[in-house]
């Protein structure tokens, strides 16, 4: 029953459980009584996004050091307690049921999302 880390819009996987999008912003022109319908997500937790200036950060990271850089501001917002308590929560939870986080980036590896894989694990998530 491990968290799966998905990108948004994507076809759930079999047993993929509750989607978290851990977005800035929900998907637009998708009436909101479509977003889990649509596979976008189930539950929206913007708290584990991306502050707006990281966001356009990580976009315009064009180099390693630069996405270094995003990854270490990112984990110091994460590590705020309102955000560290939600991922102390997610990781304990995937010991009991499935659950998918996710964003929109095509590509995980320049995306939040592997940070917030990193994270879960460090706190002794299940994590696929």
């Amino acid at each position: 029953m491990p968290i799966h880390i998905v990108r948004l819009g994507s076809p759930r996987l079999p047993g993929e459980g509750l989607r978290l999008g851990t977005v800035r912003r929900p998907p637009r022109g998708v009436p909101k009584a479509e977003f889990a319908s649509r596979d976008f997500y189930d539950v929206w937790q913007p708290l584990l996004s991306p502050s707006a200036e990281l966001v356009h950060e990580a976009q315009t990271a064009e180099d390693e050091k630069a996405w270094d850089a995003f990854k270490r501001k990112f984990k110091a917002e994460m590590n705020q307690p309102a955000p560290g308590q939600l991922l102390d929560l997610l990781a304990a939870l995937s010991h009991q049921t499935s659950l998918a986080v996710g964003c929109y980036c095509e590509e995980e590896a320049h995306c939040h999302r592997s940070v917030l894989r990193e994270l879960l694990e460090a706190r002794g998530a299940s994590v696929v």
